[in-house]
């Protein structure tokens, strides 16, 4: 007889032995922006593991929708408000490294905030150094390709995505 599977770690490692990797997981990122005298700018942070430079991202909870919870991210790693876009700029992949040390892939969907406000003081601003910089400055700090690519085609004109 056949049983349900009763967690969803013994789900996930059955996905595993039948496709040969840990399912995609879903996560968001926001992209901060401004414009400035000098053009686009975008604001990245600084991850709290590795320290590369990246734009705050992470899980939407419940049934938040998916740009609401790019700007949830924004204001908590790098204390930032503003109006997020409902269009998602891109999309990339990545392999996250869980606590665990286990791999796990995760498609993000990168949303546009246009950045209002600026905290003094946030939850994880003693984790993060956050930093105002050019798209092609962001394009250089930027570690994933991908991600690169969708800050430069969004700079090129941020306004196709109001």
């Amino acid at each position: 007889m056949l049983t349900r599977p009763t967690t969803h770690n013994h789900l996930a490692e059955r996905v595993r032995r039948l496709f040969g990797t840990a399912p995609c997981r879903l996560q968001v990122a926001a992209l901060p922006w401004r414009e400035s005298e000098n053009g686009v700018e975008v604001m990245l942070i600084t991850s709290r593991d590795t320290g590369r430079w990246v734009l705050p991202k992470g899980w939407p909870e419940a049934r938040e929708p998916l740009c609401e919870a790019a700007a949830r991210e924004a204001g908590e790693e790098a204390g930032l408000r503003g109006n997020v876009s409902h269009i998602e700029a891109g999309r990339y992949f990545y392999a996250k490294v869980l606590a665990s040390g286990e791999e796990v892939p995760c498609e993000v969907l990168v949303f546009p905030l246009h950045v209002g406000k600026i905290a003094d003081r946030w939850k994880e601003k003693h984790c993060r150094t956050r930093k105002w910089v050019s798209s092609s400055e962001a394009v250089r700090m930027v570690h994933e390709p991908d991600l690169c690519q969708i800050i430069a085609y969004f700079c090129a004109d941020p306004r196709r995505f109001s």
